[in-house]
């Protein structure tokens, strides 16, 4: 589901919420945007308002290789191997409830910390971490299709 990521996100938000309250899964890329150097980019606060405003599990993922494949300076995609990682889960709970009473200045506070928290995890999410899960998928070669 596309969010518009220059303004008038109400709407987006609020389908987002719809449906991790019946039980729906969603993708959220923390940073926005893909980036223009293959790096990690900062975090922006709104997937820590979508976090605070749910109830919902979130589990970092580590997407790498997609900047050779698809970076933004690229008109078709490369061959290239592109591997997901999954962490472990993530507990929002005691700031979910401090969100929930705080002023308006420290819950913005808290969109950022759980965005920040949200990052440092999926850049330290390694495969070999315990309890971490690799999905990889190599380009096709001639001999797939042979």
């Amino acid at each position: 589901m596309p969010v518009d990521r220059d303004g008038g996100g109400g709407a987006g938000l609020k389908a987002i919420l719809d449906r991790l309250l019946i039980g729906g899964v969603i993708l959220l890329f923390p940073e926005g945007t893909r980036t223009r150097d293959g790096q990690l980019q900062p975090a922006k606060s709104g997937i820590g308002l979508t976090v605070i405003k749910s109830t919902a599990t979130v589990v970092p993922v580590r997407v790498q290789g997609t900047f050779a494949a698809l970076g933004r300076h690229m008109k078709f995609p490369m061959p290239h191997r592109v591997t997901v990682t999954y962490g472990e889960p993530l507990d929002f709970k005691s700031l979910r409830e401090e969100a929930r009473t705080c002023s308006k200045p420290r819950l913005k506070e808290i969109y950022q910390q759980v965005a920040d928290e949200i990052m440092a995890v999926i850049a330290n999410v390694d495969e070999r971490a315990h309890g971490a899960v690799k999905l990889e998928r190599r380009p096709p070669t001639r001999r797939d299709h042979a």
